[in-house]
């Protein structure tokens, strides 16, 4: 990734490059999916693509430039967020995933490594960017998703199934609040295989000391994000 400005207005972005030879054939149809979907998507808590550039050894996409770095980090560095700045982050997280669904765009792989921070600032006005769309894909609404993508803390229990809908990116986002608020994930284990072992239970509480200052509201709010039955989980 390099940082480059605009000659004309002097706006910095950033420039992310690939080498066309790291990519084969399955990769290069992701790819251009990838840039199909982001550049059909316009929405303040996506990262903007700008231009894709080619020339005979690599791709260039031009993008919007994020100084804050990603929520993973920040989450490593707090432990627990205030439920206003909770609050403030997951708003961003669900208008983006809504604005995705009403584009028949499902993302598929929701998690804070795929959350950017505008900016450096830790005031509940920093605006946050969802990134990474290389496992999003299109649907229709009519017939099931199937192909499983996704990241084992933060998976769609449906998703093991083989047989899911949009509403795994709601199932995603409630982990990361369940994760914001606490500093620990809904569903746990030593590996990838004991934590899908727990994903696929799907159950989960909030019994330890740091849910005793949480609100209500914010406990049922995740409840209703990780509703195990799809049918009943809330929209985005």
């Amino acid at each position: 990734m390099r940082r480059c400005s605009n000659k004309q207005t002097g706006v910095q972005m950033a420039v992310k490059i690939i080498r066309k030879s790291s990519l084969n054939e399955k990769d290069r149809s992701r790819f251009f999916e990838e840039i199909d979907v982001m550049r059909s998507l316009d929405h303040p808590n996506i990262l903007r693509l700008y231009e894709v550039y080619q020339d005979d050894k690599r791709y260039y996409l031009v993008m919007e430039l994020c100084t804050g770095g990603e929520l993973f980090d920040e989450i490593t560095k707090r432990s627990q967020f205030s439920e206003a700045d909770a609050a403030a982050i997951i708003k961003q997280v669900l208008s983006a995933v809504a604005y995705c669904h009403r584009k028949k765009v499902c993302h598929r792989d929701l998690k804070p490594e795929n959350i950017l921070l505008d900016s450096k600032s830790t005031d509940a006005n920093n605006s946050i960017k969802v990134i990474d769309f290389g496992a999003s894909t299109r649907f229709d609404g009519k017939s099931k998703l199937t192909q499983i993508y996704g990241t084992a803390y933060y998976i769609a229990p449906e998703v093991l199934k083989s047989n899911y809908s949009e509403k795994c990116d709601v199932w995603s986002a409630g982990v990361i609040l369940y994760i914001l608020l606490s500093g620990k994930p809904p569903f746990g284990g030593v590996n990838d295989k004991e934590i899908l072992e727990s994903v696929k239970q799907g159950l989960f509480s909030f019994t330890s000391p740091e849910w005793r200052s949480i609100s209500d509201e914010a406990k049922t709010l995740i409840k209703q994000m990780l509703m195990y039955d799809p049918s009943k989980r809330i929209s985005a």
